[in-house]
Formats: C-alpha cells, structure tokens, sequence
C-alpha cells in the first residue's frame, strides 16, 4: 500500500479526507499538522488503533522535519492541507498567512524536491505533491459573470487570498522549473462534518442552538458554492489518481447560495431537528457590518474534472446541509471541545465588538 504524508491533516478537510483514506484503504498515512486552534485531535479519535496511521505535531515550515519525515516514511505522496484558511481572521493577523501560506509552502516543496531528486526513476514517476487551495485567488465574479475556469485570471482581494495564490504560484513554479510532479486543485467553499465553528455553516448551527445573534455580513447577498466535504475528498483522490501532471483542477458544488438564503436553511432544519416552544431559529438572525474587501459572488466551473476524471458531487445543498446539521447535533462533546476560551475571544472580537448596520434583527 502506498504511503501519502499529509500535512493539516487535523483540520477540517484533511481530516475527513484521511478518514476517508484509511476507511477506503486508499493509503497508510503520515499526519503533519501544527495543532493550531483550529485543530481538535477528536476528529481523528477513530483512528487512535489504526497502525496504518501515524500523526506527527510539526510545522512545514520546519523544513528539517519534513526532510526527516520524508526519509523515514518514504511516502509516494504529499497532499498539502496545511494552511491559514479564515479570510476574517487574515485581516486582524496577515503575517501569520504569509509564514504558513507562502514560506510554509516554499518550505515544503522544497523539502519535496530534494527528497523526489534522490528517488529512482520508477518512484520518481509514481510520485505526486497535491497543493489544496481555493477558489478566492480568482477574485469576486458579478451576479452574471461565468464561474472561475481554470485559466481564470487570479485577482485574490484578500490577505488570505493573496497567500493562497502566492503558494499556487510556487506550487506551478516547481513543476515547471525542476519537474517535481505537483497538482493544484481549487474548491469553492467546503462544509460538513468536523469544522472549525468560525465558519459560515457550524457558526451559524451552534449559535443557533444557544440561542446567540446568527451574524450576517452586509445585506447577507453574498454568493458562494457550496461544496459537501466528502465529495471533495473524493474528487482530491481521483486527481491524485488520473490527474495529470502540472495541471490545475477546480472542484465545485455546483450549489451557489446567499448567505442569508444558507442562514435562512439552516433555521428551518433546526426547527424540524430541535424544535423549542414558541421559539423560531431565523429570529435570530442578525445583520452587521460587513468585513473589508468581502467578495460578492464565487461560483466554480468544474466541467474539467467532470470531463478527465468523471468526477460528480453526490450531494445537493439540502441533503448535504441537512446531514451537517445532524452531525453537529449529534456530536456535541466535539463541540465542547473546540469552543475554547481563545475561540470564544475570536468570537467577541470578529463578531460582537462590530457595529451593528441595516438592522437590528433580519426578518425571518
């Protein structure tokens, strides 16, 4: 069985891709990850017996750790997770997007490269550096724009952006300057099971269930794409598999949604799943000022892999959303687990220290 070293593996994507992995039995894993906040080792509890998994607390930027790892495990595969991913908290602290972003990635593929130049040419043809990132180096689409190809012209308008698509840049330059065999792929916006609750989708359930303001930037009309967790993961492994070299894949849901229409969803399956008397979820529902530089609409065009790879999301919205829901509900000592003191002055300060516009209270 091949062996992958995954570096962010304890976040919201890595994680469900390597229970995906080890449930599928795609690959043994080597696990990377920094334990950042918004890490919770509980999402990969599941595999604490597993001898085809092994997790490792490290940076990528510690390059003689990744040369070490690379040696000791000899893995065929490196997918890189490992990333600041919150555009909010990217405005209050940029320098720590440009250390794990750019010079992470610098540090990574560096140690790739050293590290590929020394295996025989059999291996050196079998190996692959997957780079995850997002459909936010493209920039904002208007309400009648086509979605983001591939070839999109990147215009990234946020701190958070902008180190994205630096790390895509070096990614690209790797392959065509030294032939190290990487792939790019860029995905709309992930939700399911396991993330962070600084996010859209969980935020937005578990203050609900506590009954706190459900905060909705601007007028809430800001598109997005939703894309279901596992379907991403799946898409990941087929890009691995028959992706060829040097190329960029965009991964979508083809499930574009306001925020106020997501808020709006996630109220109504609340008041199905966890009904209180008298009580309606979307009376919450709050508006507040909108963060600098928000992007109006994201929208993916993923009829490459569709076309190479045969790839489909499984999921629509709703069954996608509604089996989110049902996680979270189900699994509320994760919860506890991540709704740390620190996450909580994340919260106070993103959210409640901002000046209340438009309204007081959205109308349900």
């Amino acid at each position: 069985m091949q062996t992958f070293l995954v570096t962010g593996g304890v976040g919201f994507i890595g994680s469900n891709f390597i229970l995906k992995a080890r449930k599928e039995l795609w690959a043994n894993i080597i696990n990377l990850d920094k334990l950042t906040y918004a890490s919770n080792p509980q999402s990969l509890e599941d595999l604490q017996d597993d001898s085809g998994y092994h997790f490792v607390r490290g940076d990528i930027g510690d390059i003689e750790l990744i040369r070490h790892l690379l040696e000791q495990y000899q893995p065929s595969v490196i997918i890189n997770f490992a990333a600041e991913s919150h555009v909010d908290r990217s405005i209050f602290s940029p320098q720590d997007f440009v250390q794990t972003n750019v010079v992470g990635t610098f540090q990574l593929l560096e140690a790739s490269r050293t590290y590929w130049e020394k295996l025989s040419q059999n291996k050196q043809e079998q190996f692959r550096f997957l780079h995850v990132s997002t459909d936010e180096v493209y920039g904002s689409l208007g309400s009648t724009e086509p979605a983001f190809r591939e070839n999109t012209p990147y215009a990234p308008n946020s701190p958070y952006a902008a180190t994205k698509a630096g790390s895509d840049h070096l990614v690209r330059a790797y392959y065509h300057t030294y032939g190290l065999p990487t792939l790019v792929t860029n995905c709309s916006n992930n939700y399911g099971p396991r993330q962070f609750p600084e996010k859209l989708i969980p935020l937005m359930i578990l203050n609900a269930l506590n009954e706190k303001p459900l905060p909705i930037y601007g007028d809430g009309q800001n598109i997005r794409d939703w894309l279901y967790v596992v379907d991403h993961c799946e898409a990941l492994y087929l890009v691995l598999k028959h992706g060829r070299i040097g190329e960029t894949y965009n991964i979508g849901g083809n499930n574009e949604q306001t925020n106020l229409a997501v808020v709006k969803k996630i109220c109504a399956i609340l008041n199905e799943l966890a009904p209180k008397p008298d009580f309606c979820y979307s009376s919450l529902m709050t508006f507040v000022k909108d963060r600098p530089g928000h992007d109006r609409r994201y929208a993916i065009d993923c009829s490459k892999i569709v076309k190479e790879l045969s790839w489909q999301p499984k999921e629509n919205f709703d069954s996608g959303l509604l089996k989110t829901v049902q996680w979270y509900l189900s699994n509320l000592k994760w919860v506890e687990q991540v709704e740390s003191g620190t996450y909580q002055t994340w919260i106070q300060q993103n959210y409640t220290d901002r000046e209340a516009v438009l309204s007081t209270r959205a109308k349900s």
